[in-house]
């Protein structure tokens, strides 16, 4: 899957990038038509300690889902927003099941 990541308001790091790829990636394993993906690494300007922003646009066939989760590192927002579009794509696929 082509993952577009794109940092606002600070330089991510390989490691970091790598990461969102790597998680991504994992994504195919629940709904193999994913087309692409824009994740977008925020980092808030707040005294809270819960300023990174993940906001990720998925595009699958006939349609495009938003995911945006806010936690105090990256990772953690990752995969919080992550473990939604699962459970989203895994609906899509039941979906699909029911309509064949």
């Amino acid at each position: 899957m082509k993952v577009n990541a794109q940092s606002v308001n600070f330089n991510a790091d390989r490691k970091l990038l790598e990461f969102v790829q790597n998680r991504m990636d994992k994504l195919e394993t629940f709904y193999d038509r994913v087309i692409s993906s824009d994740v977008f690494l925020k980092v808030e300007n707040t005294s809270s300690k819960e300023n990174k922003i993940v906001e990720i646009k998925l595009n699958v066939p006939k349609d495009k889902f938003v995911v945006k989760k806010q936690c105090k590192t990256f990772e953690e927002a990752l995969d919080s927003a992550c473990n939604s579009l699962e459970r989203k794509l895994k609906k899509i696929k039941e979906m699909q099941r029911v309509k064949v």
